[in-house]
């Protein structure tokens, strides 16, 4: 089954892979690097790295940094982008490192693009070296929970979040700008059970907020809880 992103690979490179986009610029890369600066992280796995771009900021912080994703369309621009770095055509629920190989594995906005969730979140797990982390930005399941367009028009007139079918685990296309991808609904607690029983220890959540940027597409990111950031670790060292 296809999940549209060989298809829409180059619209992504287009739209996304340069600075980024608002979510990620202006949301999520500053809590995220936040996780990684000064922690003595040696090397790092990137599951889902697309076209490469939280790689090569790791890299840029002298972090060994390997990116894996299935989408050949999104590795090569990766290659292309960063000849030296090391980028691999593989699955997150099938990843091809020994146990316990990574000081740090990254899950940035992935998640929701797994469709065996439980084997992807094994598979990070198991990758991860005791005393390690495994960081993770993905959609707020509200939002998952919203459908591709999560804006009603009230009688009111004014523009309010609606989100139906909560518990139904379920993909939904959404598109944007020539992208369309299926995107994951699942219930926070299911990811968190899914982590808890890997025996990892949650050290680290947030729901960050935007800063910065155009003003109106700030205050649409503080209306609603877009995003969760957490930081979960490896216990055994």
């Amino acid at each position: 089954m296809s999940h549209g992103w060989e298809e829409s690979a180059a619209a992504w490179i287009a739209d996304v892979g340069g600075n980024g986009d608002y979510a990620r610029a202006h949301v999520l890369d500053a809590p995220m690097l936040a996780r990684v600066d000064g922690r003595g992280f040696a090397n790092a796995l990137d599951v889902g790295c697309g076209e490469g771009r939280f790689c090569r900021m790791l890299r840029d912080r002298g972090i060994a940094a390997t990116g894996i994703d299935p989408t050949i369309g999104l590795l090569e621009e990766a290659k292309r982008r960063d000849p030296d770095g090391d980028y691999r055509a593989a699955r997150a629920e099938a990843l091809p490192f020994a146990d316990a190989s990574f000081d740090l594995v990254v899950s940035y906005l992935t998640l929701i693009d797994i469709p065996d969730a439980a084997r992807g979140i094994a598979e990070m797990a198991r990758v991860t070296k005791p005393g390690g982390a495994l960081l993770i930005a993905n959609l707020n399941s509200f939002i998952t929970a919203a459908g591709p367009e999560p804006g009603t028009d009230c009688a009111a007139g004014a523009r309010r979040f609606v989100i139906d079918d909560y518990s139904a685990e379920r993909a939904e296309w959404v598109e944007w700008r020539g992208i369309r991808i299926r995107n994951w609904h699942r219930m926070a607690s299911t990811y968190m059970s899914l982590l808890l029983g890997e025996g990892l220890e949650l050290r680290h959540f947030d729901e960050p907020l935007p800063q910065g940027g155009d003003p109106e597409t700030a205050r649409r990111f503080r209306r609603v809880p877009w995003f969760v950031l957490m930081e979960w670790r490896k216990p055994g060292a």
